[in-house]
């Protein structure tokens, strides 16, 4: 179905910059108009002079013009199609997003890539436009499988499952790994490959909320269902109505509520706390554990009937141990991650440093190599990590902190620190004179790492060997390289 090009799109923000960032992306996306209002706006404009085939707004706790924008254009607009802009991490603003009407939301700072899957994902409910006609967001190697990261063979067989087992939309899953594995990204994945994409994702951590706490939060209270209940309010799963609840540490769940639990997949629907109404429930439900389910059921510490409701589909998720082959690959996720608004290029792993993370066990899985990569990165100002950076734990064989290639790799960073640094932005500087700076830091870069080898540093540099020639005697860089040679010496 082709979009019509007099399709408006408007942006809701007092934030110029963040405005005029989500509009280029849009551009890529969607034809027709884009246009960006305050939020002072008033409500009628919005509507009678805009009238606005998608609407996104910016929505603050201090400033509640957002969630009016919201809760008006879906009260007098049929069919409205709407995104909420929401401040990273603030989940009480997203849940009064969705009560106001918005059919997805957007994490700021903006991030583009989470734009486009967004987008993507929300037009084709409204079908103001195909799969066909936007085009899939571009995504790094490194980026992986819906944010997973992996191209070992068992990763592979994984993302193929998700994907199978995402279309089909309405069974059970139980997710089962060690903690650390990713269970949660896997989850979102297989959301996001569900025909139910386009509604919410609620997680829900069991073993976080206390037990007198986790069925109100689950299910929902009415009004004076106990002291303290002066107003009704909704659980989680009428949050995940349409879309997909994820019940991770579902091992930690008390008996009591394992048997709600089983009634609500059983008949899909349930009460909320103090009330007699039933609930229609239309969520589908992805549990996690890391415990074994199956020894719990034999101990008498979960209900043998939910285990095999939850367990329709299960869904193994391997440890880091049995593909140390995607550590490099997890790296550069990793260290592009926590590079992110940095001038520096991401940091460097040594061949001896990323031989001792794939040797390493990892018993913390993928979540303790992301700490520690990202340890290093606010800690390690230089641009290689080597072996000897590695925390001690992680070095399984001494003989790696002394071979010839950490010696080098320490050698040519110590050399690299006598080169000039990259200028301060705040002050004045020559274009011209720091742009040749930085050619002659990286000839000299390979030169040093090539022991003076100018073949081997043209291959490094990927000049042809007569042009380095050319530039190192131009620049008379064979004098300050056997200059640094006896300084090390």
């Amino acid at each position: 179905m082709n979009i019509p090009s007099s399709q408006h799109t408007l942006i809701i923000t007092d934030n110029h910059a963040e405005g005029d960032r989500l509009k280029e992306v849009l551009r890529q996306l969607l034809p027709g108009t884009i246009t960006i209002m305050p939020l002072s706006t008033p409500h009628y404009r919005v509507l009678r002079e805009q009238n606005p085939d998608l609407l996104l707004v910016a929505l603050q706790q201090e400033n509640p013009s957002g969630l009016r924008h919201l809760h008006r254009f879906h009260t007098e607009k049929e069919n409205s199609l709407s995104i909420a802009i929401v401040p990273e991490g603030d989940r009480e603003l997203t849940i009064e997003a969705m009560h106001s009407g918005a059919q997805a939301h957007i994490a700021s700072p903006l991030h583009p890539e989470e734009v486009e899957l967004v987008v993507s994902r929300v037009m084709p409910r409204t079908h103001l436009v195909s799969k066909s006609e936007i085009p899939a967001p571009k995504l790094r190697e490194s980026d992986g499988f819906h944010g997973i990261v992996g191209n070992t063979t068992v990763m592979r067989e994984l993302f193929d499952l998700i994907d199978r087992i995402g279309e089909e939309g309405e069974s059970t899953i139980l997710l089962q790994g060690e903690s650390g594995v990713g269970k949660e990204l896997v989850a979102q994945a297989l959301h996001a490959c569900s025909p139910r994409a386009g509604h919410n994702f609620v997680p829900v951590n069991c073993a976080a909320i206390p037990d007198s706490l986790l069925e109100s939060e689950l299910f929902g209270y009415e009004k004076g269902a106990f002291t303290g209940a002066t107003q009704a309010k909704k659980g989680r799963f009428q949050h995940a109505n349409g879309g997909t609840l994820f019940l991770d540490e579902i091992g930690e769940m008390r008996p009591e509520l394992q048997a709600k639990l089983l009634r609500v997949l059983q008949e899909k629907e349930f009460e909320p706390v103090g009330g007699m109404k039933p609930v229609q429930a239309d969520v589908r439900v992805i549990a996690a554990t890391n415990i074994n389910l199956e020894l719990a059921v034999n101990e008498g510490r979960f209900r043998t009937d939910l285990y095999y409701r939850l367990n329709v589909v299960p869904l193994e998720i391997p440890p880091l141990r049995d593909r140390v082959e995607d550590i490099p690959l997890l790296l550069d996720k990793f260290t592009r991650l926590f590079n992110r608004g940095k001038q520096s290029q991401p940091k460097r792993f040594s061949a001896n440093a990323l031989k001792a993370l794939q040797e390493y066990p990892w018993p913390g899985n993928v979540r303790e190599l992301k700490n520690i990569v990202q340890r290093l990165c606010v800690l390690h100002r230089k641009a290689v990590v080597r072996v000897q950076d590695l925390p001690p734990q992680i070095v399984s064989d001494p003989e790696l902190l002394h071979t010839p290639e950490e010696e080098e790799e320490e050698a040519l960073s110590a050399a690299v620190q006598d080169l000039p640094d990259m200028p301060d932005m705040e002050e004045e500087t020559d274009f011209n004179t720091r742009v040749s700076e930085f050619e002659d830091r990286l000839i000299l870069q390979a030169l040093i790492a090539t022991n003076g080898n100018k073949k081997q540093a043209a291959e490094k540099l990927n000049l042809k060997r007569t042009t380095l020639l050319e530039k190192i005697k131009k620049k008379q860089l064979d004098k300050v390289f056997n200059s640094l040679q006896k300084k090390q010496a």
